[in-house]
């Protein structure tokens, strides 16, 4: 690509929005021009603004450290400057949806980190290497909001990462019934162990509206796009717990999964081998080359050693073994804030470049 997109991060201040500012630092594609964030924010640099509150392990890069962050609410203003933006904000989720929208009316792009828009019928959710066809709601998207280049795409909760690809390679067989258990790490929460000191040798067994998204959300990925809507699927039928344990990152499930069509461990695991999605034939830049490995292993995946697998972006499964009361059942595991969060609309990204939807302004 001869010329970068110009990129701008609103809600670049947070944690998910470090995580973007890392991940777009020597992109090939995108180049960060603008960051936005509170109106406190507003007029210190990068650097001033997440003094003593950066939270990642990499140091801020240089490139970013003196642009001065402007006030997000200045749409108009931030979107000049820029090609697209992804959206990381912590708002009330009416406030959140006003604010893409409106970025999305100057015929702006933008890729959500947020769960805002995530039923909204005409707003892609997508894992790109599972339902790259839903973003053809777009156009009707478009058409709603007055713009022939803006729209909103957004990405899924990060802790279904960790167990609907292994599903969804599994489709044909017709999965019926599903139970995940997600055993989700702090920085789900936005936060580490310096924030939060009391998760230290702790499990909470609650997190707040996660096993609504974790039993709701798959579907909408298994949906149908149809009058220009997405129609979520009728199965399979899936409860989930959702517990926050100590660690930093990683969100690790137990599935058990029964089917119509029940396959042999030998089908499954060729179906996880030999899984590919539309970012692997395209070869885009974020795009783990193996989208899913499994471990032999009987104690792996493990979170510490597995998480950071094809640059986070990985998903690992480990474990498969046949069930007394389900078909089967086995552990999978995910990076949240890589593939669940940032990575993931990096990805998103990426993919809507390649097929059309982003160009320069």
């Amino acid at each position: 690509m001869a010329q970068k997109l110009k990129v701008g991060i609103v809600g670049g201040t947070g944690m998910v929005g470090q995580r973007f500012i890392e991940l777009l630092d020597q992109h090939p594609w995108f180049e960060v021009t603008a960051i936005a964030a509170s109106s406190s924010s507003a007029g210190k640099t990068y650097e001033e603004s997440v003094q003593g509150r950066w939270k990642l392990q990499t140091p801020i890069p240089d490139e970013v450290k003196h642009i001065i962050v402007q006030d997000a609410s200045k749409v108009e203003e931030v979107a000049s400057g820029v090609d697209f933006i992804f959206c990381a904000v912590e708002m009330k989720k009416e406030e959140i949806q006003a604010l893409e929208e409106a970025y999305a009316k100057t015929g702006t792009p933008v890729i959500s980190n947020n769960s805002a828009h995530r039923w909204t019928p005409d707003i892609p959710m997508v894992i790109p290497e599972i339902n790259p066809g839903h973003l053809e709601v777009i156009a009707a998207q478009r058409k709603r909001l007055g713009t022939a280049t803006g729209f909103v795409a957004v990405k899924p909760n990060c802790s279904i990462q960790s167990y609907v690809p292994a599903l969804h390679a599994l489709l044909d067989y017709k999965p019926s019934r599903v139970v995940a258990s997600t055993y989700q790490a702090i920085s789900g929460a936005g936060k580490n162990f310096t924030d939060w000191p009391e998760m230290l040798d702790n499990v909470i067994p609650y997190i707040g509206g996660e096993e609504e998204k974790s039993e709701q959300e798959p579907l909408r990925i298994w949906g149908s796009v149809e009058n220009g809507q997405i129609v979520k699927a009728s199965a399979p039928l899936i409860t989930t717990q959702c517990i926050r344990v100590p660690v930093t990152d990683g969100h690790l499930a137990t599935v058990f999964a029964s089917f119509e069509n029940k396959p042999s461990k030998e089908e499954i695991l060729d179906r996880w081998l030999n899984y590919k999605g539309r970012p692997q034939e395209l070869a885009l830049p974020s795009a783990p080359k193996q989208f899913i490995t499994y471990f032999e292993e009987e104690n792996r995946p493990q979170t510490k050693l597995d998480r950071d697998l094809e640059r986070g972006m990985g998903v690992s499964v480990g474990r498969l073994r046949e069930d007394s009361i389900y078909d089967f059942k086995f552990v999978g595991l995910s990076h949240n804030t890589l593939r669940g969060a940032a990575g993931g609309a990096v990805l998103i990204a990426e993919l809507l470049k390649a097929e059309g939807y982003i160009n320069a302004k």
